[in-house]
């Protein structure tokens, strides 16, 4: 059998050395051999397990949660490569699709960056999230609050607007890594404040003296209730988990600091 050693490994995958020995360290990835002189050797085996290690961190899992997942005892790796060829499908499509609405945006912004209409608001969102997304909007909190939502952002300007999503994105998705955390913890709470400021930012009440705490705390039940909302933010793969957390975190923000 064709073995490896750790640095030939990390040759191989990309993956650092002092990474595969934390691998080793905390029981996700084990050498098959280990020596007397304390040498690692990896073999097929390993390299297999080491490929669904990287589909998953591609996909944004915990270590702790796919070591939980590959040492399952039904684990079944082929049906595992066709759930992640079946995601990174879904992932490559969204990714076109936002590179057009980069494509869209660099040409807007060539001819002055001006937004002519709403529509341009939701330009690479998946259609949930689209059409859909502004006919629930206007379902849910009337036509005039969204209207003047989609005016105050149209200010921004295609510059302004791509910012402000970006911001929103980056936010959550240190909050995703927090998620199997306390939602009321600090750390966590002081993120959801910055998540509070930017959704002001895109409701176009940053100004108002309403602090909106059932508003924002309506938001975080709508994040469980509908997965199109989190869709952004989780490449399109629901995600009840995080979505719960963000619940909780977002209630917990609400009740405590919008009185």
């Amino acid at each position: 059998m064709k073995t490896f050693t750790v640095k030939k490994l990390a040759e191989l995958s990309g993956v650092s050395i002092r990474t595969l020995h934390y691998y080793d360290q905390i029981g996700l990835l084990k050498p098959g051999i280990r020596t007397e002189k304390k040498y690692r050797y990896y073999g097929n085996d390993e390299l297999l397990r080491l490929q669904q290690i990287l589909f998953y961190r591609e996909l944004d899992f915990p270590l702790n949660k796919i070591i939980e997942m590959l040492d399952n005892s039904g684990y079944d790796l082929v049906d595992a490569l066709n759930q992640h060829k079946s995601a990174l499908l879904h992932r490559k499509k969204r990714i076109s699709t936002l590179l057009k609405t980069i494509d869209n945006t660099i040409y807007n912004l060539k001819k002055g960056g001006d937004m002519k209409n709403h529509k341009e608001l939701y330009q690479g969102f998946s259609k949930e999230v689209g059409t859909i997304y502004r006919k629930e909007a206007i379902e849910k909190y009337g036509k005039e609050t969204v209207e003047h939502s989609e005016s105050e952002l149209m200010k921004l300007g295609m510059v302004g607007y791509e910012a402000l999503k970006n911001e929103l994105k980056s936010i959550s998705r240190l909050l995703f890594e927090l998620s199997d955390g306390n939602p009321e913890a600090d750390e966590v709470q002081s993120l959801v404040e910055q998540h509070y400021e930017v959704i002001r930012k895109f409701w176009g009440t940053s100004k108002s003296a309403d602090k909106q705490a059932e508003a924002y705390a309506g938001l975080g039940d709508l994040y469980v209730s509908e997965d199109s909302y989190l869709a952004n933010v989780t490449d399109g793969i629901p995600k009840p988990k995080f979505s719960q957390f963000l619940q909780k975190a977002m209630r917990y923000f609400a009740e405590n600091n919008l009185r």
